[in-house]
């Protein structure tokens, strides 16, 4: 009698929450104020919280294929809202590293993986449509809570600001938690498996023994290395290549949230009607076209951000695509882990996307994002179903 858009409710509810992380750059002005630190060590926060909330989503997503996703998303608020209030006590960036990044960062990887195994359960005929839906509210989180932060920092401080988020982040976390409740074995929802390609349901193990998952990897990387790229270094772009002030160029990064949160929901929409492998082929090449175009065209303001809302859209489509792409290969038994693993790809890419950037010219690295692309374009027509 369960209904089963409540689990979609939790999960939109979780993910506006961690999607907040987002927001970082809204903090690096006001704790170099306060406490006088470098700028270049204060980003290093967003990059460690990145990489460990990455890494634990395999963790979390082979406990909650254990025990369930109520549990392990409720640990995981709690540990997010804890990061934070600790990290309103801090006091040396060493403190910060490791509250924010390192705390609050596990507990974003630990909730994550949650509502997106659960909903890809409940809804096993429109998988890419749930997955866009419930990562959906990720890619907006930082757009809904940039106006709650701003308003905080101005009223209390930076200190106090991540205390009163703690709290929030914690409170609704949890809360959204208890929604997340997989069908039971008579449930008509129930995927057992007749929606995949094949019956047999693949265990981590099994997995990694396919070469189907290296290529997903590799592709996955590639993508998240552009997006990433782009959405790092948006303002800086608008402002070395387009000559545009801080203000205006600012305005990509709204414009670049709105068509990612878009991009997961109408690609994953997509790929339910053309097929996973169709759409990514399509994705790729349009992001390889977009990412040329930026490295050769002399751009406007209204070319500029027609370009970056285009990578970001089809940025968000392959964190929608791939969740289901997973799932599809290798069936929902062990969702939780076996995209874990593959969602370590996303935690390289934060790396390697600014990594590129910080080492040419941006047109450089555009160049070289477009060729990657093509590269992924090409072995996404080898993605095939790995024999049983």
């Amino acid at each position: 009698m369960f209904n089963r858009w409540l689990v979609v409710l939790g999960s939109i509810c979780i993910q506006i929450c961690l999607g907040a992380v987002y927001g970082w750059s809204l903090f690096n002005q006001p704790l170099q104020d306060k406490f006088g630190w470098d700028k270049e060590a204060i980003v290093i926060t967003f990059s460690i919280t990145i990489a460990v909330f990455a890494l634990f989503t395999i963790i979390a997503g082979k406990v909650q294929d254990m025990i369930g996703p109520r549990w392990v998303a409720s640990a995981g608020g709690v540990l997010l809202g804890i990061g934070l209030i600790l990290s309103s006590y801090a006091t040396s960036l060493m403190q910060l590293y490791v509250f924010y990044g390192v705390i609050g960062g596990a507990g974003i990887g630990i909730a994550y993986v949650c509502p997106l195994a659960t909903c890809i359960k409940w809804f096993p005929e429109k998988r890419g449509f749930i997955s866009g839906v419930a990562v959906g509210g990720f890619g907006a989180g930082g757009l809904i809570f940039k106006p709650i932060i701003v308003y905080l920092i101005e009223q209390f401080g930076v200190s106090s600001a991540f205390f009163y988020l703690g709290v929030i982040y914690l409170l609704l976390v949890v809360g959204g938690a208890q929604f997340l409740i997989n069908p039971s074995i008579n449930s008509k929802h129930l995927d057992n498996g007749s929606a995949d390609p094949f019956k047999r349901q693949l265990s981590p193990t099994e997995m990694l023994r396919t070469k189907q998952f290296y290529f997903l990897w590799v592709m996955f990387l590639f993508g998240c290395t552009s997006g990433l790229m782009v959405i790092s270094f948006a303002v800086d772009i608008g402002m070395q290549l387009v000559q545009l002030d801080l203000q205006t160029a600012g305005n990509a990064v709204m414009v670049i949230a709105l068509f990612n949160a878009s991009g997961r929901i109408l690609l994953g929409m997509l790929s339910d009607r053309i097929g996973r492998q169709n759409t990514l082929t399509f994705i790729y090449g349009l992001t390889a076209i977009m990412m040329f175009c930026m490295s050769t065209i002399p751009m406007t303001y209204l070319l500029f951000l027609f370009f970056v809302s285009v990578v970001g859209f089809c940025f968000g489509g392959f964190l929608s695509i791939f969740p289901s792409v997973t799932t599809d290969l290798y069936g929902t038994q062990n969702i939780g882990v076996n995209y874990g693993l593959m969602y370590q790809a996303y935690g390289l890419a934060a790396f390697v996307g600014p990594m590129i950037a910080n080492a040419t010219t941006f047109t450089r690295a555009f160049l070289i994002s477009a060729g990657l692309c093509v590269i992924a374009l090409f072995m996404s027509r080898l993605v095939t179903p790995p024999k049983s």
